[in-house]
């Protein structure tokens, strides 16, 4: 390799690291160095990604209602199971029946999100996971067919459904949607958006995702004061944008990031601040247990405002934590389903507020669901789940994919309930992408293995929005 090939590519990966320790924000959401587009839209749309660490529990999520599927589910289960009374209330009655006469019913603490499926603008994803190719129980057992790799595993199944990857991945799916559509506009670091701190999903290979908190955009720590000197965060400032001038490349790279990140902090603090005020309520943090209203609050905030800041295509991530539920199923879950509850009922309410509800689309993901099987007061990590879409241009009211056999060992799980998935990721984002503007050429650019779907039942775009 070339010592000038070798100078870009350092000064490419150097744009995106810290200058020094909490000032990582600074460079690392702001270093949009490449422009690569595909795309351009004259409207606004707006995609957001709401991930639950930890591997939600499909059952305990969306459960069976009808006589057969509920003995098994709460036969599976004792004790930790909803009775079917608890559930009445929250029964789905979709525009399209399932087969057999199979029934499901949200979780109790789901009962803010039922209006709107019922409303036609919610879906529900039967048996969403990760996959490389359509897999039968019979090539899972023989080994025929290419799996996700490490199944089960926390780390490597966050990362391949969000990077078709395994951890380590260079990019993800969201931000390769960012790189095809960035240049639309007007401000290129604007397009992926992170409010959850940092995450593969929102990384594209141009695409740089932009960090910002509940309070609004990360403020390099020299913006007004540098350890509580007002003196040294002038010195640093002109340190900064002196280095624009500088004669050495890197000096000149980190001067062009450094003032890109200053003026990005005042457009966007500017622009947040003569956002439109709203009045639908969303939920406090209270009990620390998730900070996901905050996060999709400030969401709304950035989408309000995206005419001002010249947005055409945006794509958000925010997250909640602690689904990894091997104990505390019973208590903690349902406080967990609360919050989701809470924060998605206000964040759809408010973009129905803003005008926008039919520009941005919502959707679940989690690293994988859970075993039917409990285990004591738990159950253990399993592989497909159940999943929401949200928004005015989701085709709702209705399910989408193929309802798995419930049963432990049945013809759709690989034991103790956990499911084989019939819905991959990859269909799920290809049908996302291809709802903001992604041309179906460029879809194995944002999902590669999508094209092994071309010729499965529910094909490559599902058909939800």
């Amino acid at each position: 390799m070339s010592n000038d090939v070798s100078r870009r590519a350092f000064l490419k990966r150097a744009s995106a690291l810290s200058l020094a320790g909490s000032a990582t924000p600074f460079v690392m959401n702001l270093a949009a160095i490449g422009e690569a587009a595909a795309a351009t839209a004259s409207d606004y749309k707006a995609l957001v990604c709401v991930f639950l660490y930890g591997g939600n529990d499909y059952a305990n999520t969306l459960a069976p209602y009808d006589n057969s599927r509920y003995a098994v589910y709460a036969a599976q289960r004792t004790g930790l199971n909803y009775t079917q009374a608890q559930l009445a209330a929250t029964v789905l009655n979709p525009s399209v029946a399932l087969p057999g006469g199979a029934q499901y019913a949200l979780a109790p603490e789901l009962a803010k999100l039922l209006p709107i499926f019922n409303a036609g603008k919610m879906a529900v994803m039967l048996n969403l996971g990760t996959l490389v190719q359509p897999t039968t129980k019979a090539q899972y057992q023989a080994k025929s067919v290419l799996l996700p790799p490490k199944l089960l595993s926390h780390n490597d199944q966050q990362s391949y459904w969000q990077a078709s990857s395994p951890e380590g991945a260079a990019s993800g799916w969201g931000g390769r949607i960012g790189d095809l559509l960035q240049s639309g506009n007007g401000t290129s670091t604007l397009t992926c958006i992170n409010a959850a701190g940092n995450a593969v999903f929102l990384t594209g290979k141009a695409a740089v995702q932009y960090a910002v908190t509940p309070s609004g955009p990360i403020a390099l720590n020299a913006r007004n004061s540098l350890q509580g000197s007002t003196q040294a965060a002038s010195v640093l400032t002109s340190l900064i944008n002196g280095s624009l001038t500088g004669n050495h490349q890197f000096e000149s790279a980190l001067g062009t990031v450094g003032g890109r990140a200053l003026n990005l902090y005042t457009q966007v603090s500017t622009a947040l601040a003569g956002a439109q005020a709203t009045t639908t309520p969303f939920p406090a943090a209270a009990d620390t247990q998730s900070s996901l209203g905050a996060q999709l609050q400030l969401v709304a905030k950035m989408i309000s405002v995206s005419q001002q800041l010249g947005a055409k295509r945006q794509v958000f991530f925010v997250s909640t934590s602690r689904f990894d539920t091997h104990d505390g199923l019973d208590t903690l879950h349902p406080v967990l389903l609360t919050n989701l509850a809470d924060a998605l009922r206000a964040f759809y309410d408010t973009t129905v507020e803003l005008g926008v509800a039919n520009q941005v689309t919502t959707f679940t993901g989690s690293d994988f669901g859970r075993a039917l099987t409990s285990n004591n007061d738990g159950t253990d990590h399993g592989w497909g789940s159940m999943h929401f879409v949200l928004g005015g241009a989701v085709k709702g009211g209705r399910y989408y994919g193929v309802n798995p056999t419930l049963a432990n060992n049945g013809p759709d799980d690989i034991g103790q309930g956990r499911l084989i998935p019939t819905m991959s990721v990859d269909q799920y984002g290809a049908t996302l992408a291809s709802w903001f503007g992604v041309a179906a050429s460029d879809l194995p650019t944002v999902l590669p293995n999508i094209n092994n779907f071309a010729g499965s039942t529910l094909g490559t775009n599902v058909g939800f929005v």
